[in-house]
């Protein structure tokens, strides 16, 4: 069984407020979450448009700066995503958004944004690890506003370092 822990730890005080949701897909109940530490998709994610609230989580006891991460829908148990910066599989991105998609998060200034892609095992090339890399998903740090932005014409640079 996996552990894990909720990603914002700072506020680790219950309060009265705080939830209690089931992490199905780990076999976890009653895990408290504080609802100020949950994001909002307005439009949900394609496919999920019904799941609109989510709770960032990691694998407890990774390094200082957990490469995967969980995006687990409040709305539905049984759906989470495992999402990755772009960075961390050498890919860069420069995403143009709209004056609406920002509006839609609430983004008034670049640095409050995270990109994330959502990782999955893809069968057709044997079960390797594969990422979402048209459908990147945008986090607005300040206003815990996000939204996925479905790419037409993808060409992520791919940023190659030495190992």
């Amino acid at each position: 069984m996996l552990n894990v822990t909720i990603a914002n730890r700072a506020n680790a005080t219950v309060r009265e407020n705080t939830m209690k949701i089931d992490i199905e897909r780990l076999g976890l109940k009653n895990v408290p979450v504080d609802p100020e530490t949950l994001f909002s998709f307005p439009e949900g994610i394609a496919g999920f448009e019904n799941c609109k609230r989510f709770k960032l989580f990691h694998e407890e006891g990774q390094s200082a700066a957990p490469t995967v991460f969980w995006l687990q829908s409040v709305d539905d148990g049984e759906v989470m995503f495992p999402i990755v910066a772009p960075e961390s599989l050498d890919i860069e991105y420069q995403i143009e958004l709209s004056d609406a998609d920002c509006a839609l998060i609430g983004l008034q200034s670049p640095e409050d944004v995270a990109v994330v892609l959502v990782v999955y095992r893809d069968p057709a090339a044997g079960g390797k690890i594969a990422a979402n890399t048209r459908s990147p998903v945008i986090l607005n740090l300040k206003t815990r506003l996000g939204m996925q932005k479905i790419l037409q014409d993808v060409h992520p640079t791919l940023l190659y370092r030495a190992r």
